[in-house]
């Protein structure tokens, strides 16, 4: 499978930075991943718990303040219409790669669980090029809300998402599933949603009844050294606009 590849640039930026003592910082070393994610995902256990993720009826039409921001939504971007979402069939529909080519990020993509915590178990430390889908949930191009979750960096460099606060509206997101068929989303938004007031039905809810969604997920905001945990959450939302072969 094709490596993970990383522009190489490591300036700072609101909901992503570089390692060391800056104020804003992403990197997840050593169990800062797992700390700084886990909080959120903790949510989507308790979330499950309660419904499942694909069956939320009410979504966000428009931007939010307060308990997220918008890291980037310019005016005036023409985004395609969604399309129908993609059927099953006897094949293996799970999630084997997934390209973000205005990152130049290609990476594999392994099926996780919950861990004993209800949080999604993120892939292993060791492989912070790869991406890991919740293969509890929906199947990337089906209807619902498919989740994939990313490192951001190591204590060495960078990892997968660690520029994926910098995507923007109308970049496209393919994910190559196991029968070869690719499902193609479009980014409608990027978001930044602070720890204290995580809203589990905004981030993993289906915004559109009968879309297929997409959401992307990594750690944002700075890192508070006290309670060894990330302020935030970057989200890039998108939907099924095209599939292919």
């Amino acid at each position: 499978m094709p490596e993970w590849k990383h522009p190489g640039d490591r300036g700072d930026r609101e909901g992503r930075g570089d390692r060391g003592d800056r104020e804003h910082t992403v990197g997840v070393g050593g169990g800062r991943f797992l700390m700084g994610v886990a909080w959120a995902l903790l949510l989507l256990g308790l979330w499950l718990w309660g419904r499942e993720v694909t069956d939320v009826r009410q979504g966000i039409a428009s931007p939010t303040t307060g308990d997220m921001a918008a890291v980037g939504r310019p005016l005036g971007v023409e985004l395609p219409p969604a399309v129908e979402p993609l059927r099953d069939g006897d094949g293996d529909a799970r999630p084997r790669r997934v390209d973000v080519p205005a990152l130049r990020v290609q990476a594999p993509v392994v099926t996780r669980g919950l861990d004993p915590h209800g949080a999604i178990d993120p892939p292993p430390y060791g492989q912070p090029g790869t991406v890991g889908w919740y293969g509890g949930g929906v199947r990337p191009g089906a209807a619902g809300t498919a989740l994939l979750v990313g490192h951001v960096d190591t204590e060495t460099r960078p990892a997968v998402f660690y520029h994926l606060s910098e995507v923007r509206p109308g970049a496209t997101v393919r994910v190559i599933r196991h029968d070869g068929t690719v499902a193609e989303f479009t980014v409608e938004d990027v978001q930044v949603f602070a720890r204290d007031r995580f809203d589990a039905q905004k981030v993993y809810g289906t915004r559109q009844s009968g879309r297929a969604e997409l959401r992307l997920i990594t750690c944002g905001g700075s890192f508070d050294r006290a309670s060894r945990a990330y302020t935030a959450n970057v989200v890039v939302s998108a939907y099924l606009s095209g599939t292919g072969p």
